[in-house]
């Protein structure tokens, strides 16, 4: 008799608004289980709706005692996907001559090295063969492509996390997984605004369907929502 088939299940670190918060409810629409963080504890996102198949954690990703204790609490999980998707936006108007050095600082340890001090931390809950590690990155972040001088700082933070996370993966020991460093479009969000190309929906739906197709695929790619490949 054939066994019935384990549902997957995602980490995503992030999941209090916007992107993260859209992409957990459409994996749980798709049947995934999902453990969801926020920065603080927050009710009325509509993951309630999904109680049996949910997760909410709290954690600040730049807090180091919250990190230690929340990696306690997972230790023993696995999960299909672990994603890092905390961030902050851009600074807008501010450039390498202007950012104060409070904001800079606090942009580069949230987008690039608070993400991949936790992923080293987490990656051990990754399903070996199978599983992903993916990091929320941008299309500012691809330095052959930033050429138009847009959010230079976020670029760069961007652009530092994806360097960080190439140089991650070398260590990684977890036999067979698949890294993954992903754009999710120019989204109508808060941190995207009004004027964005895409709304959440067509975003996390193509975000979903790129992590469950690049499922045991291994290496380390850096792609879009549709799938396509960007240059680093």
């Amino acid at each position: 008799m054939a066994t019935e088939q384990q549902p997957k299940s995602a980490l995503i670190v992030g999941a209090s608004r916007g992107i993260g918060l859209g992409l957990a409810k459409q994996l749980l629409s798709r049947g995934w289980h999902v453990t969801a963080t926020v920065r603080s504890a927050a009710g009325g996102s509509g993951l309630e709706d999904y109680h049996e198949r949910v997760t909410m954690d709290t954690v600040d990703i730049n807090d180091a005692s919250m990190v230690a204790a929340f990696v306690t609490r997972v230790t023993n999980e696995v999960f299909d996907v672990v994603l890092l998707n905390a961030g902050v936006g851009g600074l807008p108007g501010k450039t390498a001559e202007t950012v104060s050095p409070e904001d800079v600082t606090y942009t580069f340890m949230t987008n690039a090295i608070s993400p991949v001090r936790l992923a080293t931390k987490l990656v051990h809950t990754v399903r070996p063969g199978t599983g992903i590690l993916a990091f929320m990155s941008s299309r500012l972040g691809s330095v052959e492509l930033a050429t138009r001088g847009v959010s230079p700082i976020y670029s760069a933070s961007k652009a530092a996390l994806n360097s960080l996370t190439r140089n991650l993966v070398p260590q990684i020991t977890v036999e067979g997984i698949t890294v993954l460093t992903l754009h999710p479009g120019w989204v109508r969000t808060d941190m995207g605004g009004a004027n964005a190309d895409i709304d959440v929906e067509t975003s996390v739906t193509g975000l979903a369907d790129v992590l469950e197709a690049q499922a045991g695929a291994g290496g380390h790619q850096f792609l879009n929502y549709t799938g396509d490949v960007i240059p680093w």
